[in-house]
């Protein structure tokens, strides 16, 4: 079976497809030199700027966007590499390199206040632009980090690092990047899953661009999210319950790092924001609103 077969079969219904095109469609932003963001927006209102995770992409926001349109602009970003975004120059970037185009982004919408959301790798980068240190801090009014991915980056951590690099690595040179969307993309989600979060979660890392996701990998591994920490705004740190990629006990050292309490996304995995929508829209909506 051809790749195309093979994410069609990975795919949503059509009628979830079109509803993504209507609800919440991709543009492409010039950022500067040759360099694109492809974003999806939705909504009116103060901006929310959410930054998906290593298998993900723009369009895994779909649910949650919908359900904060009243009231928001939700705009999700295709990290670089992913999606129809123009990668970072380094074949081993760092969470600044990321957190430099995401300043583009905000400076080609004209942004200049927002709620910024990291889901896992996405919390590098969001917590690099916040530090008390990046031209991006006075324009963050409220930090949100979700299921945030810690790295491998920290003195200390080479043998795991190692390890997370080989694994991550051969898994693409065995699988590709289809078929570690059909087999390794259920461990992003809890066990009480329904089948259309299966399908999004699936067709979306089905849709990763193999040099930027090798990117996103050094980024993983040579990240260090702890040393970003605390921010300079105020920040909330949620997971799932049911987390199994970034479990609550090393979640809750990231809010510990940040003095806050860490708030538990019931019934959710890793990808909380697909699979309970609902209440990672709740959050959002106080953060807003704090």
């Amino acid at each position: 079976m051809s790749d195309t077969a093979v994410i069609d079969a990975l795919s949503p219904p059509l009628s979830e497809l079109d509803r993504l095109d209507a609800r919440f469609p991709a543009r492409r932003v010039a950022v500067g030199g040759d360099a694109v963001v492809s974003v999806r927006e939705c909504g009116k209102g103060p901006a929310l700027v959410c930054l998906h995770g290593i298998g993900s992409g723009a369009a895994s926001w779909l649910d949650t966007a919908s359900l904060l349109a009243p009231r928001a602009r939700l705009i999700a970003w295709d990290a670089p590499g992913y999606g129809e975004s123009t990668p970072v120059e380094s074949a081993v970037p760092s969470a600044a390199d990321y957190a430099a185009r995401l300043l583009g982004l905000l400076d080609a919408l004209e942004i200049e206040s927002c709620v910024l959301v990291g889901h896992s790798l996405g919390a590098l980068t969001a917590a690099s632009a916040a530090r008390a240190d990046s031209p991006l801090a006075p324009r963050i009014r409220r930090l949100v980090l979700i299921s945030p991915a810690a790295g491998y980056g920290a003195p200390g951590r080479g043998d795991d690092r190692k390890r997370v690099h080989t694994e991550r690595m051969d898994t693409l040179a065995q699988f590709g990047i289809v078929g570690m969307a059909a087999k390794r993309s259920g461990r992003l989600l809890s066990d009480n899953a329904s089948e259309l979060a299966r399908q999004w979660v699936r067709w979306n890392m089905s849709r990763l661009n193999d040099a930027g996701y090798r990117q996103a990998v050094e980024l993983l591994c040579g990240g260090d999210l702890l040393a970003d920490l605390p921010p300079a705004t105020p920040v909330r740190v949620a997971c799932g319950a049911l987390d199994v990629v970034t479990p609550p006990a090393g979640c809750a050292e990231v809010a510990q790092k940040c003095g806050v309490s860490l708030e538990l996304i019931e019934g959710a995995g890793h990808a909380s924001y697909v699979e309970q929508p609902v209440a990672v829209a709740a959050i959002l909506r106080d953060a807003l609103s704090a």
